[in-house]
């Protein structure tokens, strides 16, 4: 029987990202049952959508890896890529931010370091991949995967200001 690892989002990350969700939302109900200005509100619901979107997204999306090939999930859809038909195995860094492309003809999956255990995922990925179809970055890269952080640590500063203006939108008198 084929072993399959699943590799989700960091947990660290959708923690604050989810109770980013949920403060922005009390806000908006706040708002509402205070008869806020309309304006407000509408900001209010303009923020919900990408952050709801984001944390929705994010908590969905996995990635499967089987002996014969990947499996990505999405939200709503999914996309499966054979190991022995790839083509192409391609890194882009951008300050510690990690971009993994994996090519077959002209399709491809894109996979970050935002996935939680990023350097087994690697790993398992180039044991299974053709050797002639890793590049030379992507070798480098596997050496001591990237783990990127900012993003949890502004997500919680996120949390921190949002609970600053619940706080205030209250009369700050918790």
């Amino acid at each position: 029987m084929a072993q399959e690892i699943d590799f989700h989002i960091r947990k660290p990350f959708l923690i604050p990202l989810g109770l980013l969700l949920l403060m922005v939302m009390a806000l908006f109900v706040i708002c509402l049952v205070n008869g806020q200005p309309i304006a407000k509100v509408i900001i209010l619901g303009f923020i919900i959508l990408p952050v709801a979107g984001l944390f929705v997204e994010s908590a969905c999306r996995r990635a499967k890896v089987t002996s014969d090939g990947i499996t990505v999930f999405k939200l709503l859809r999914q996309k499966t890529l054979k190991f022995a038909e790839m083509t192409a195995v391609e890194t882009v860094m951008v300050r510690k931010r990690v971009f993994l492309t994996l090519c077959v003809d002209d399709e491809f999956l894109i996979l970050s370091n935002a996935y939680a255990d990023f350097p087994q995922l690697v790993g398992t990925l180039l044991e299974r991949v053709p050797p002639q179809a890793i590049s030379e970055e992507t070798r480098q890269m596997a050496k001591a995967p990237p783990l990127k952080s900012t993003d949890i640590i502004t997500c919680w500063l996120a949390v921190a200001l949002m609970a600053f203006i619940l706080y205030i939108q209250l009369g700050g008198k918790i």
